[in-house]
């Protein structure tokens, strides 16, 4: 299913990805979050997404087909899990809240790992911005008895639920 937005960006839902958008992804992630979680490859990449149940995928394009965002969801321990990376480009231009919402039409409820400080490095030496907040005003909670804490990275537990 495609849905065009105003600023001719368009999501596409998938079930799967092409190679070419694996790819297309895979640089994304490996450019816009923190150095620390980068996949080597696209074959690691792929294992990664390979070991998610009930995967769901949004694309977001531009008009020359490039992916400047991506979203997906899968099932984790009886859960619904998410990620969404978006290009830096597009930060503050309310796609992160639309493509919350198209998945939250699309789900009952949503669960996430957040990098919760702002002391990470992107791959082009820039500093990692913890979208916690964005989280928050998109209405999620934070559960705080659940936190990640490895190789000094930090990620907190989010939870939204209809």
């Amino acid at each position: 299913m495609e849905i065009s937005n105003r600023n001719t960006m368009k999501f596409q839902h998938k079930s799967s990805l092409t190679k070419s958008e694996k790819e297309h992804v895979l640089n994304l992630w490996n450019n816009e979050f923190p150095e620390k979680t980068s996949k080597k490859s696209l074959t690691e990449f792929d294992k990664y997404l390979e070991s998610l149940e009930d995967k769901n995928f949004l694309l977001l394009t531009d008009t020359n087909e490039n992916i400047k965002g991506f979203y997906f969801d899968f099932l984790r321990e009886n859960e619904i899990w998410f990620s969404i990376i978006l290009d830096s480009s597009i930060h503050g231009k309310g796609f992160g809240t639309k493509i919350l919402n198209l998945a939250k039409e699309l789900q009952e409820e949503l669960n996430g790992w957040v990098i919760d400080k702002n002391n990470e490095i992107k791959k082009n030496g820039k500093t990692y911005n913890s979208p916690l907040e964005f989280y928050l005003k998109n209405n999620f909670k934070i559960i705080p008895d659940k936190k990640l804490e490895f190789d000094s990275l930090s990620a907190i537990k989010i939870h939204w639920k209809k």
